[in-house]
């Protein structure tokens, strides 16, 4: 016994048939009143010969030359049934076609025929034993044969237009195995190439290269490449730069579309943007940002993908194509796939970039620290010290000349000697506080504000909300300390206000939301020109700002007039959430 992945369809023809013939034989002889005699067993035989034909089909499976077994059987029962039940003139004297039809069915012509030609003799034979003349010995013998020659030949182009319609299936099931074969090496390519490169304009155009070969995957065995590649596909990557989604790279884009720019705050794009769904869409033109794309007017489908790990949104991996339906279940799958590690790609271009850049802002952070040091200790211990050297020269000199005058020279070197000492313990305090770490952040403001006061005169009030400064992990406190000190420091430098304010609390409706603001009643000044100019100044306070604030993934507003003071405000997510929400303008209050 052997078995097979498909039906054997020439069976189920047979059994059903046979199953038509015994119901036949049985309303014959049942007609006939003999129906419940000795007939009966050779019918119920053949019914449980015909159950286990039935039982093996139903599991894919024959015996041992199952088709000339079959055959013999159903022979065998024809003659054996034809002869016992009164030949050609009983009541089941049609049975021959039972062996006729399966012969035909399993062996084509041939197997018509030799099974009509057996039935034929048969025939013959019993009508010369019976003497019933010439009509009965030619007239069923030829009918019969004709039967054989027709039902041959029927099951002859029935076989094999079945047989044309399973090499068929045969040969796109195998095209379909091979392009399922290249599309996954397509894949694999790409996995191995973003892996193995860390450029950023590389990844996006390796991306978009391999999903037009992905979709395009031409038969490796082929002779003649009867489907040319498609080349109609449009393609393109946008990515976010600042709140606007950019063209990163792309595929048959103009240049007027190469220069445009998304807010991605309608339409397709805010959808793939914000819900991260991937969208197949035909209504292009009534897209309110899509049909600005002068390469997507002849397109009638348009598949975007959202490049998105988390709450993290790189950008969009945009398609187009004139056909309508052209974007189906496969291709939107082997687009995912393509999608899904093109964005990890992306996302470990980034980070290396943004690595590199931290490097090298750290660096930048460093050398302006230096200089910054040696700033402050030139404008200030550096000149007090030469200052006390002067002082003590002329106290040196006066007490040669004037005792009395020599005494208070030396109290006032002595109150400038302590106010230098203060100014570098100020300065060692900034560049380190060690109560940040010992006694927390509203310590190490409270201590910052009473230097300020202490050194330079300047008033700092404190405002914390101590419960969410348990909410806070501790390198966020470093960062917002330094940022509260910055911000303290310039206004102390430039905003001639005799208060400054430091409060830190959460936003409104929003507790994993810190709310950092430094607020003076001071000069002001227009925030807009300053930043316009902000290269050609000196001073580097603003930009400290920025990066700080960035550190901790949060956003810096500055909001002054002149004659109206300043506030910096500087809001700090505290999760992933938060951080979701606030930069994508969800934040309530």
């Amino acid at each position: 016994m052997y078995k097979s992945d498909s039906p054997f369809v020439a069976d189920w023809f047979v059994i059903s048939l046979r199953w038509l013939v015994l119901l036949g034989v049985t309303i014959s002889l049942s007609a006939s009143g003999i129906l419940f005699s000795w007939f009966s067993g050779i019918l119920i035989l053949l019914v449980f010969w015909n159950i286990i034909l039935t039982w093996l089909a139903g599991l894919n499976r024959r015996l041992p030359n199952h088709r000339i077994i079959s055959l013999l059987i159903d022979l065998g029962v024809s003659i054996t049934f034809f002869w016992l039940q009164g030949g050609i003139t009983g009541p089941a004297g049609w049975i021959g076609i039972l062996p006729i039809i399966s012969g035909a069915l399993y062996f084509d012509l041939r197997g018509g025929l030799l099974a009509s030609l057996v039935i034929a003799i048969l025939q013959a034979s019993n009508a010369l034993l019976r003497n019933m003349g010439v009509f009965w010995l030619i007239l069923p013998g030829l009918v019969t044969i004709s039967s054989g020659a027709f039902f041959g030949y029927i099951s002859q182009k029935m076989i094999n237009q079945l047989r044309l319609m399973r090499i068929k299936q045969t040969e796109e099931r195998e095209r379909g195995h091979r392009t399922e074969t290249e599309r996954m090496r397509a894949i694999y390519k790409l996995s191995s190439t973003l892996t193995a490169t860390l450029s950023y304009k590389r990844v996006l155009d390796m991306a978009l290269e391999i999903s037009t070969s992905a979709l395009h995957v031409d038969d490796p065995e082929s002779k003649e490449d009867t489907t040319p590649k498609d080349d109609r596909l449009i393609s393109g990557v946008l990515l976010f730069d600042g709140q606007e989604l950019v063209v990163g790279s792309a595929r048959r884009f103009p240049q007027a579309d190469m220069r445009m720019t998304f807010p991605a705050k309608d339409g397709v794009l805010h959808r793939v943007v914000e819900d991260g769904e991937n969208v197949v869409t035909g209504e292009i033109k009534d897209d309110p940002e899509l049909k600005r794309l002068i390469s997507l007017n002849n397109c009638q489908s348009v598949y975007c993908f959202s490049l998105r790990t988390g709450f993290n949104v790189y950008g969009v991996l945009l398609f187009g194509h004139p056909e309508p339906k052209y974007f189906t279940k496969d291709r939107c799958e082997v687009l995912d796939i393509i999608g899904r590690q093109a964005t990890i790609a992306i996302q470990n271009a980034r980070l290396y970039q943004d690595l590199a850049d931290e490097k090298e802002r750290m660096a930048e952070a460093q050398e302006e620290a230096r200089k910054k040091l040696a700033r402050d200790l030139h404008d200030g211990p550096t000149q007090s010290v030469a200052a006390i050297a002067m002082r003590v020269n002329l106290a040196r000199r006066m007490l040669e000349r004037d005792q009395g005058s020599a005494v208070d020279e030396l109290v006032k070197i002595e109150d400038l000697a302590r106010r230098t000492t203060k100014e570098i313990r100020h300065m060692l305090f900034t560049l380190r506080p060690l109560v940040l770490e010992s006694q927390g952040l509203t310590a190490a403001l409270g201590q910052m504000a009473e230097k300020m006061k202490e050194t330079f005169g300047q008033e700092v009030v404190i405002n914390i909300d101590e419960k969410l400064e348990d909410d806070i992990e501790m390198g966020k406190k470093g960062i917002i300390f330094y940022l509260a000190e910055e911000a303290v420091n310039n206004a102390r430098k430039h905003a001639e206000s005799p208060r400054i304010y430091v409060r830190l609390s959460a936003v409104k409706n929003e507790p994993e939301i810190a709310w950092l603001q430094v607020a003076d009643e001071g000069l002001g000044f227009d925030v807009d020109a300053v930043t316009k100019s902000y290269d050609k100044r000196g001073s580097l306070g603003m930009v400290n700002l920025r990066e700080r604030t960035e550190l901790v993934n949060g956003l810096l507003h500055i909001d002054s007039a002149p004659g109206k003071g300043t506030r910096v405000n500087v809001y700090i997510p505290l999760s992933e959430e938060a951080a979701d929400k606030l930069h994508h303008g969800r934040v309530q209050g």
